[in-house]
């Protein structure tokens, strides 16, 4: 009893809600269906301004003549509970995943021409320093610059949902993790002391890493930076130096969990994507990071540090003794794919594959050894729009690329074979079209799941 207890916690976030019921989940292309919008007034009617007490029925008839409106569904409704009517197999999700993503195409299309005409009847606006291509996004672009309360703080996640334009991203990143303030005056005081901050706690701590109580720590860091990929960026001695320094200082100021290994791979992305501010080429993993400024290097590393540190702030029980964090979302993926796609989920057990042995590590390094760094970059974008996105959205984007293989998984009828299939997936030639296939595809698992402990259950 206290498990199932447990698991209807997990699955009912809010436990004042019903089971099932619709609710505003935010981060999709198209919002959820609101019965606030979809009601059955007639056009021209008005609603009625007081309650009004319904007549004592004596008879079913006349309780029935009564309430006979009250099961009208608009087309919307019917439409709302035949999709829930579905049984979620990979045709469904896939096809739905789509359509989102071309629907997406076609407004993302559609709001360019719109901006393309007014372009040529008034003068651009003044954005200083950003190329011409960004001016196609010009909404994200205004909503950087000028977000100074919460509602534009709200408008800059959505837009920033469906990926950010390279060129605005590391600024984009510093405002969606609350590294920087949204108030446009007081940013720039704000960067300048928290680099300061950084530097002081370098200067203060950092030479302690030749001391016995912390020599460990060191040791494990300077060992696992140079695993890490890519490797033309990271066997680079400058950034070496940049990453030990990151991840001594982390995890001296946080003792209640200190250094793990797999913490080192979450610096990169931050690294990489702070890095454009600065250097030009395209392509920056390969870029010789010691051709920069002096100034530009530690203004890089301090973001990247306080960056990675607010997304570890909401993900540190993953890393505190014995991970009991990733225990427990490795536990909520087996009970989630086993309601979406139990075909896939008795294969694995008919063949005695445990989702620890492949998915820990997507849950320890949030996916960063399974896609490249530009597809990983483009799932932080949204990870970052939406509220938990690193801990409760990573569940079902994790779910989705599981389901993904589904196809390549059954064909695999041998332990050995099949473990090593999940820990080695062929994504080196992904691009953001996958990873936005796999996030439409996480968003309609969120809204089907999201509280509703008994939603498809087995």
């Amino acid at each position: 009893m206290a498990s199932d207890a447990g698991r209807k916690q997990f699955w009912k976030r809010n436990v004042s809600r019903v089971p099932g019921s619709i609710q505003h989940v935010y981060g999709a292309q198209h919002p959820p269906f609101d019965p606030l919008l979809h009601g059955t007034l007639k056009p021209g009617s008005k609603p009625p301004t007081t309650p009004v007490k319904l007549k004592k029925v004596s008879t079913f008839q006349e309780f029935e003549s009564n309430t006979s409106d009250a099961w009208d569904a608009g087309d919307d409704d019917d439409e709302l509970l035949a999709m829930a009517a579905e049984s979620l197999n990979t045709d469904v999700v896939m096809e739905t995943a789509h359509r989102v993503i071309r629907n997406h195409s076609k407004l993302q299309e559609r709001h360019k021409l719109q901006e393309g005409q007014v372009v040529e009847k008034e003068s651009p606006p003044q954005i200083p320093d950003l190329p011409p291509a960004v001016c196609g996004d010009s909404r994200l672009v205004k909503s950087v610059s000028d977000s100074n309360t919460a509602s534009s703080a709200e408008e800059l996640r959505k837009l920033s949902w469906s990926g950010i334009p390279k060129p605005v991203r590391p600024i984009t990143w510093k405002l969606l993790s609350g590294y920087l303030p949204a108030n446009v005056d007081r940013r720039e005081g704000t960067l300048q002391r928290k680099r300061k901050e950084y530097f002081a706690f370098v200067e203060q701590y950092y030479d302690s890493r030749n001391e016995e109580a912390h020599q460990a720590t060191y040791r494990q860091i300077h060992m696992d930076i140079p695993r890490m990929s890519p490797e033309a960026l990271i066997h680079q001695p400058k950034v070496t130096e940049i990453f030990e320094r990151i991840l001594f200082i982390w995890a001296i100021r946080h003792p209640a969990s200190g250094y793990v290994q797999g913490i080192n791979d979450l610096v990169t992305p931050f690294f990489v994507v702070f890095s454009c501010e600065y250097a030009e080429e395209e392509e920056v993993e390969n870029f010789d990071v010691s051709s920069l400024p002096a100034e530009a290097l530690q203004n890089i590393e301090a973001d990247s540090f306080w960056c990675m540190s607010k997304l570890l702030d909401g993900i540190q029980d993953n890393y505190t003794f014995a991970q009991p964090g990733i225990q427990k979302k490795v536990k909520m993926l087996e009970e989630l794919v086993s309601r979406i796609n139990e075909q896939v989920h008795r294969h694995l057990e008919q063949h005695e594959v445990k989702y620890l042995q492949f998915a820990f590590r997507w849950m320890n390094n949030l996916l960063t050894r399974e896609v490249p760094l530009r597809c990983t970059i483009r799932l932080w974008d949204t990870y970052q729009s939406e509220p938990e996105g690193f801990s409760h959205f990573h569940l079902y984007v994790c779910a989705a690329f599981l389901v993904r293989w589904k196809k390549e998984i059954l064909e695999e009828k041998d332990f050995q074979e099949l473990l090593m299939f999940l820990q080695n997936l062929p994504t080196m030639h992904w691009e953001n079209e996958d990873i936005s296939v796999l996030l439409a595809e996480a968003y309609r698992l969120k809204f089907a799941f999201a509280d509703a402990p008994n939603h498809y259950k087995r």
